[in-house]
């Protein structure tokens, strides 16, 4: 293909980070558009089946498990083998990807970190850009950086953790490269940089390309995934099943495909993981518009109990049947400066969290703060060995297990906490940022969706609060109000706002509040 034509057939915006010409390069962008032409309408048509599975739960249908592959849940087949580097993974600890956030996290004394182009990261250009960077010169050796305010370095400690990558799910687009005037995927870019770059020296140094695939709803999401990993790494030169992925089980339809989602990618998935408040969030937008569904407040559905507490107890099971990891899910507590007292009800809220999962039979855990990892290390220390992949659950939850509402009241104190927290982290997404510290908590894009959805659902029906008034629309525009109102010194506020708001009047609740906020990111770009 000649220089013209490739420059006809793709365009990619120039991004003004250090270093973005050696993560911008020719054949890396032609990989990119190679990944794009072969996958991006397969893609779409998935997108489109979502869609369609939507109008059936609309119609009254409930998740099942698929009678067309039973002979996949009833056969006796095991996932591909796991790196040795891959086999301890007891505490993972996640985060977004610029540089400082990266150096502690790979210090932090966790098995693994998970670098987040996902939930944790707002996709702006250059913070994407930056992150591929800051990535590539971790297996460079060269990765590092000073605190302009307070002049401190970071530097990477020997023996750092495990890195593996989430790139961004498939609805997702990325409107700065565009291939015959089509955006690219963004889970193909962020899969597709990082891989061209780092393939090579993370093996070189006894690792390997890792990745997290966050939101996938079916056997045949992931089917696309293993096509995609296949086809790259015959491209790179590399034996089949090199790459080695682990699934967030993060969607209501994917807790009934969980073997099928191994089935689909056995040569390269090592596990799958309880993505828990993304979970809330895909049962309240699938199962929600009814309502004989409505949800309590949120901090009534804990993982001890109803459809959470099942789809953990199934996810372990499907898991070490399979010879795949069962990881546990985030804790999103961060330490309060100055506040001992609160610090340790946290750090034991924690712990009898992290306990619950290795009693359940996880074989390792999620934190977002390195104040957390000692919590988590202590409570999976006392496991035998570095997993629990010998061990099953006592029951196996069936299918109306996995469907029973949590019980609990629905409170005006918990209306206004997800109309704040809501409000607020669109607020600092806008802002470019996509990990943000609210209440004690480390909140991702995950806590937003929950908060934006439960209003709609309360709103739709107008549901029963304990106090014996429902929720009308004249009692949430005036707690909206009264709540945006405290928060007029936050920047982007107003434009967060009425994005929220708008999302709860809604007719019917978007997909995800990412994509309903893309555009006016890229705006204010």
């Amino acid at each position: 293909m000649s220089e013209v034509m490739q420059r006809e057939r793709v365009a990619v915006q120039p991004s003004r980070v250090a270093g973005a010409d050696q993560i911008l390069t020719a054949s890396a962008i032609e990989f990119l558009a190679e990944l794009h032409e072969r996958f991006n309408d397969r893609r779409l048509a998935l997108l489109d089946k979502r869609t369609d599975r939507q109008r059936r739960f609309d119609a009254g249908e409930l998740p099942d498990f698929r009678d067309d592959t039973r002979d996949i849940r009833e056969g006796d087949w095991k996932v591909g083998s796991i790196p040795s580097d891959l086999r301890d993974r007891r505490v993972e600890i996640t985060g977004p990807t610029n540089a400082r956030m990266v150096i502690n996290a790979l210090n932090s004394g966790a098995q693994v970190f998970m670098a987040d182009f996902e939930d944790a990261t707002s996709p702006t250009w250059d913070e994407l850009i930056q992150g591929q960077v800051n990535l590539r010169n971790r297996w460079l050796g060269a990765l590092d950086f000073t605190d302009p305010g307070t002049g401190k370095h970071y530097a990477l400690a020997d023996h750092p953790a495990v890195l593996m990558v989430r790139p961004r799910g498939w609805h997702l687009p990325e409107a700065h490269m565009a291939i015959a005037g089509e955006p690219v995927s963004g889970a193909l870019f962020d899969f597709g940089l990082y891989l061209w770059h780092n393939a090579e020296q993370a093996l070189g140094q006894g690792s390997g390309p890792y990745f997290y695939l966050p939101k996938l709803e079916s056997r045949e999401e992931a089917a696309l995934w293993s096509d995609v990993f296949e086809f790259a790494e015959e491209a790179l030169g590399l034996d089949r099943g090199t790459i080695k992925a682990t699934v967030l089980i993060e969607t209501l339809p994917a807790a009934f495909e969980m073997d099928e989602i191994l089935h689909a990618l056995r040569d390269n998935i090592v596990g799958l993981n309880c993505g828990r408040w993304d979970y809330i969030f895909s049962t309240i937008k699938r199962l929600g518009r009814t309502p004989e569904r409505l949800t309590p407040d949120r901090a009534a559905m804990t993982m001890d109990k109803a459809f959470l507490a099942a789809y953990s107890l199934r996810l372990v099971a499907t898991c070490h049947r399979r010879g795949a990891f069962a990881m546990g899910g985030m804790s999103a507590f961060i330490p309060v400066k100055g506040d001992e007292g609160a610090n340790q009800l946290a750090f034991d809220k924690v712990r009898a969290d992290k306990l619950r999962e290795v009693r359940n039979g996880h074989d390792g855990t999620w934190v977002a703060h390195p104040a957390l990892v000692p919590v988590a290390l202590e409570a999976f220390g006392a496991i035998d060995g570095s997993n629990q992949m010998a061990r099953m659950p006592d029951r196996v939850p069936g299918r109306d297990d996995m469907l029973q509402l949590h019980e609990g009241s629905r409170t005006e104190a918990g209306a206004r906490e997800n109309i704040r927290v809501g409000v607020q982290y669109i607020a600092a997404w806008l802002g470019g940022r996509g990990a943000v510290p609210l209440y004690n908590l480390m909140e991702d894009a995950a806590t937003a969706e929950i908060c934006r959805t439960q209003l709609w659902q309360w709103l739709r029906f107008q549901a029963p609060l304990d106090d014996g008034r429902c929720l009308t629309e004249d009692l949430l525009e005036q707690w909206f109000d009264e709540e945006v109102g405290l928060l007029a010194e936050v920047p982007n506020i107003t434009q967060a706002s009425r994005l929220m708001h708008a999302m709860i009047v809604a007719e019917q609740p978007p997909e995800f509040l990412t994509s309903a906020a893309y555009d006016r990111l890229i705006e204010a770009e």
